[in-house]
């Protein structure tokens, strides 16, 4: 299954407590870490601007608890949680917790949901991980899809690249017999640097719950942004997840482009609606108002 909504609580008032804004007031702006080529959730437009989907649900959250965020360079994703590790970041978006990560960061809860997928040459559909004994596949360093497939395909010859970029180039260029990339990305970035010749050969049996990370010894950052999270009205959170999921080529673009790709970024589109109405449903009972709440729950 493509990306989903995931469902949020209704917001508890104030956003913030008083306490937790004299948390922001202490430690001012703090340091954002992002990924460099990690589209469609984060990365670097040509123009040097950090964009994404991540990023446009980081700037709502911001609206809603006041947290100020500076952008520190773009890296590839293990530099970034070195960066984190050494305490020389204090956030990073579009992370799955793993325990690995866990050592040095706190998550907040996850507000999208994508499936990983093995992506190869078009012609060669029928192709799946347990088949691929002693071939390489290439996967993200540092993703948390990658400890995942190498215990459950260990027989495979894992290729570790830097991103989702190099993953799909390794396998255009014959380094690579497939790559795991997770589909939102490999329909982004396959269009984004005119990839052609990649099919998806489906999905590996694991899902991205995509959330925002805090340095572990500041919990009350990551109580902060739960608040604000929870804090983003449906439709805006929707209209963000429509905005980056839907295609991004023109109509003669995708009528030249292969059709397990073509059926890929619909089938993505097509589950961002799906979860819009399904929360339209829900919503047509209104719960009872929660009492306000310091703290909202943790994942």
């Amino acid at each position: 299954m493509a990306a989903l909504l995931l469902p949020l609580a209704a917001a508890a008032q104030p956003v913030i407590t008083a306490a937790q804004q004299a948390w922001l007031n202490e430690h001012g702006t703090l340091r954002a870490a992002p990924e460099r080529d990690y589209g469609p959730f984060v990365y670097v437009e040509d123009d040097g601007r950090v964009a994404g989907l991540s990023v446009e649900m980081l700037q709502l959250v911001q609206k809603r608890t006041g947290v100020e965020l500076r952008w520190l360079p773009p890296q590839p994703l293990s530099q970034q949680l070195e960066r984190a590790r050494r305490r020389e970041a204090d956030l990073l978006t579009s992370l799955r917790p793993n325990p690995e990560r866990s050592a040095f960061l706190l998550f907040t809860r996850p507000y999208v949901k994508v499936p990983a997928l093995l992506v190869v040459r078009e012609g060669q559909a029928g192709k799946t991980l347990a088949s691929m004994r002693g071939r390489p596949v290439a996967v993200g360093a540092g993703y948390a899809v990658e400890p995942f497939v190498r215990s459950s395909y260990p027989g495979v010859a894992w290729l570790a690249v830097s991103d989702d970029l190099q993953a799909l180039r390794s396998v255009l260029d014959g380094r690579a017999d497939a790559a795991v990339v997770d589909a939102a990305s490999a329909a982004f970035v396959a269009r984004r640097h005119s990839l052609a010749g990649l099919a998806s050969a489906g999905e590996v049996g694991f899902d991205y719950e995509l959330s925002f990370a805090v340095r572990s010894d500041w919990p009350e950052l990551r109580a902060i942004l739960d608040a604000g999270i929870v804090a983003v009205p449906e439709p805006e959170r929707a209209a963000v997840l429509r905005r980056w999921l839907e295609p991004l080529q023109s109509d003669e673009m995708a009528a030249r482009a292969p059709l397990a790709t073509r059926l890929g970024v619909l089938l993505v589109f097509f589950a961002a609606l799906v979860g819009i109405v399904l929360y339209a449903r829900r919503v047509r009972v209104k719960p009872a108002r929660p009492r306000p709440r310091g703290r909202p729950p943790q994942p």
